[in-house]
């Protein structure tokens, strides 16, 4: 039985605008937050028996890696799980009862669904030279969920300098995703400002001027909105400045870019689980910050100031760096640890927060009581509160919540709480001449991919040149005809890298269509994309990437006047 929270509305979607932040047409919250909350896709919510696809939460996933078994397989999903098989392997054993049918998607219509959400920033340049050390970034995402439980953010810091990016991978729904990836960039700005400029903008709300604008947003103009909670967490982000102005005198006026980080992710975290303790008294607001509170959320953010990099994780996405050698060649550097039980600190760390005769059952199928799968992530109260302050939260919230069989279970061997963090791990790299750019991405591309093929893949779109190296069968045998094949795509590379405008298009159309020889197989690729919602999340995850540029000449510049 799902034990997951179904399909709710969520609100009116409004269009994402242009509109500048604390313009002088609105006021103070809503100059800050409009638009806020991304609209999930609302008509696709709605006819939607159950958004229960979660990779995270054992709640009978059916979605099964063929490389590396996750999940055990759902008994519906049992016809159709074959671990051993790729999808082309299984329709071709099906042929012997029915007719075949073959739906192959045409080349436009591939590239119009590769391409539905790609999005891509240059960074301007001024007096005809750049001054930022981001050339620009690409980003995309590709659905396996519906709706998708990803998000991406994206956001120039007006008030200091470096520029925010980010992925955010949701579990059991959207609605956390959104939050956090609407939300945190504010608590990571505001953490970073100094004294002075935080109490000028509290001096601005406090007379009704307008107010600095804080974040310069880049967004994909197809993301929906609702501006119901803008109120809401605006009063959250006021609290937390005026806290800062509180703690900080004005007397240093150096700012720690790592603990900013820590700060603001822990303090957006406490606020998700106060909201929904204390509740609101509009109806919809309640449901909202409850939802936000019981779904889940990764996320991976970096933040670029010149050649300081600090990329901030909690969960199990990545940030890979992509370096190009002195011959050419591309080399990853890993710049994340995953949060899960493969990460041998994070399941020592658990057990040492915990009474020791909880060993065997805090980690148990590498799963975190037996149940999630990152061991470190926003919202989750399951994990985080009391039993009685569960219990106490979901009988006084509203009716949905208290219907819903995933609020009222219980994790097993549930005793010591909070067994859950938001608490990031914060890497710090100085960016060199060589280091071309960084990778963001959700765990659904790190499953399908190795961490130096989606550097390979990347650089070599990125120069459009292509490091000629032996062709590599993987033991398979291939006849003449087939080399012959390899070597005309091979020749062709150079050609068609430019078929996609979008390094992270680029990226995952080689995530889904690479067949055994690592080249895109289009018939693979159209199958993959052709595979119905309850079959799509059995072969590979939503999957969203950030792709970010670097410009050489700005990074050497840097090192030069340091000399």
């Amino acid at each position: 039985m799902c034990v997951c929270p179904g399909p709710r509305r969520i609100g009116i979607p409004v269009r994402s605008s242009s509109l500048p932040l604390f313009s002088d047409a609105m006021p103070a919250p809503t100059q800050l937050f409009f638009p806020l909350i991304r609209n999930c896709e609302l008509s696709r919510i709605y006819g939607t028996a159950c958004y229960c696809h979660h990779k995270h939460l054992c709640c009978s996933p059916p979605y099964i890696p063929q490389s590396r078994p996750r999940y055990t397989p759902h008994p519906a999903y049992a016809t159709f799980y074959r671990p051993k098989e790729s999808w082309w392997q299984y329709t071709q054993g099906r042929r012997y009862a029915s007719t075949p049918q073959k739906f192959y998607l045409t080349p436009p219509q591939v590239n119009s669904i590769l391409k539905a959400n790609e999005y891509s920033f240059k960074v301007p340049e001024f007096d005809g030279k750049n001054i930022s050390s981001v050339l620009g970034f690409d980003s995309n995402q590709l659905p396996a969920n519906a709706p998708i439980e990803d998000r991406r953010s994206a956001a120039t810091c007006l008030q200091t300098r470096g520029m925010l990016l980010g992925v955010f991978d949701g579990h059991a729904g959207c609605a956390c995703s959104q939050a956090v990836s609407e939300r945190l960039f504010y608590y990571i700005a505001v953490s970073l400002l100094p004294h002075e400029t935080l109490l000028e903008i509290e001096n601005a709300v406090e007379s009704g001027r307008a107010l600095l604008p804080i974040l310069q947003w880049h967004k994909h103009p197809n993301d929906y909105f609702s501006k119901e909670a803008s109120k809401l967490y605006f009063n959250s982000l006021r609290t937390y400045w005026q806290e800062l102005i509180d703690l900080n005198t004005g007397e240093s006026t150096d700012i720690d870019v790592k603990e900013a980080l820590i700060n603001a992710f822990k303090r957006l975290d406490n606020d998700i689980s106060l909201e929904a303790q204390v509740g609101d008294p509009n109806s919809f607001l309640n449901y909202l910050v409850l939802r936000v509170a019981f779904s889940g959320a990764t996320a991976c953010v970096a933040h670029v100031d010149g050649v300081d990099l600090h990329v901030a994780n909690t969960g199990d996405s990545r940030a890979m760096l992509g370096v190009q050698e002195e011959d050419g060649s591309w080399s990853a550097v890993t710049l994340s640890n995953d949060h899960n039980a493969q990460n041998e600190r994070e399941v020592e760390r658990l057990k040492l927060e915990h009474p020791k005769n909880e060993a065997k059952s805090v980690v148990k199928q590498d799963r975190l009581l037996g149940l999630l799968m990152p061991f470190r992530a926003f919202g989750d109260v399951k994990f985080k509160w009391s039993i009685d302050l569960q219990k106490r939260v979901i009988e006084s919230g509203p009716d949905q919540l208290n219907d819903n069989e995933y609020t009222k279970f219980i994790p097993p061997n549930y005793y010591t709480p909070p067994y859950l963090t938001a608490e990031p791990e914060v890497t710090y790299h100085r960016l060199r001449p060589q280091d071309k750019f960084l990778v963001l991405a959700t765990d659904g591309l790190w499953e399908t991919m190795h961490r130096q093929d989606v550097v390979r893949i990347v650089g070599e779109y990125l120069t459009g040149m292509h490091h000629q190296q032996p062709i590599a069968v993987g033991g398979y045998k291939v006849t003449l005809g087939q080399m012959h094949g390899l070597l005309t795509e091979r020749r062709a590379k150079m050609s068609s890298v430019f078929e996609d405008q979008n390094a992270a298009t680029h990226l995952i159309r080689h995530a889904v269509g690479n067949n055994e020889f690592g080249a895109v197989d289009h018939e693979r690729l159209s199958k993959m994309l052709s595979l119905p919602e309850e079959l799509a999340r059995m072969y590979r995850d939503d999957i969203t990437i950030i792709v970010v540029q670097f410009n050489s000449h700005v990074v050497g510049a840097y090192q030069n006047q340091e000399q």
